[in-house]
């Protein structure tokens, strides 16, 4: 095993170490020298797993949590499912996965919103989403690339901030939400498309 790849095994040992602690600390410096004691390091390690940091630590979950959606869409049949669907089971696979760090989530969009992480939080999402678009088999290269993942980051956005709060059994509030609010991104793309072919049909005729 490479020297990379021994990094790559601490700092995901420290992350499961760390998340217990985070419903408590935050995303802190505590939370972090515990999560690596716990896994059996130094503390020395936490600079060295993380040298940015809590923020780069959450940046690394979230990575791992796309990693995570994306093996799990791979084990399921979705050439047999239109895009909405696809998208759908993807959001709802990233969602159950971090059921029971939920609070970390909450705590991981706080420290996210705080004044000079705003970059990293919408790279973050764009990542996420982009995964999200080309696992559903997107192959866009126009404008309707980036429309795309601004509309899904939307609805990501939205619907994670109702799963937070959502005490349903199951989270079928969250299910029904999820639904609608990709009901109305799908019916906005399917207006786009309409009018582009009309007003294409109109530049040929004026041609």
């Amino acid at each position: 095993m490479s020297a990379e790849d021994h990094l790559l095994e601490a700092k995901r040992r420290i992350l499961a170490a760390t998340l217990p602690h985070v419903a408590f600390d935050g995303w802190s410096g505590g939370a972090l020298l515990r999560g690596t004691r716990g896994a059996g390091f130094e503390p020395e390690m936490a600079a060295r797993a993380f040298p940015g940091g809590p923020i780069e630590m959450v940046d690394f979950w979230i990575h791992e949590a796309d990693r995570m959606m994306l093996d799990e869409l791979a084990r399921h049949d979705l050439p047999a499912m239109r895009v909405p669907e696809r998208i759908a089971l993807a959001l709802r696979l990233r969602l159950m996965q971090q059921a029971p760090n939920r609070e970390a989530v909450r705590r991981a969009m706080a420290l996210q919103a705080l004044p000079g992480h705003a970059a990293g939080a919408l790279k973050s999402v764009y990542r996420t989403v982009d995964a999200i678009w080309h696992a559903a088999g997107d192959t866009a290269t126009d404008w309707n690339f980036y429309t795309k993942r601004i509309l899904l980051a939307g609805v990501y956005g939205s619907t994670v901030l109702f799963w937070l709060d959502d005490k349903s059994e199951g989270f079928a509030a969250t299910w029904e939400f999820l639904e609608r609010r990709l009901a109305d991104v799908m019916g906005i793309q399917k207006l786009r498309g309409a009018a582009n072919k009309f007003f294409e049909r109109l530049r040929r005729r004026a041609s």
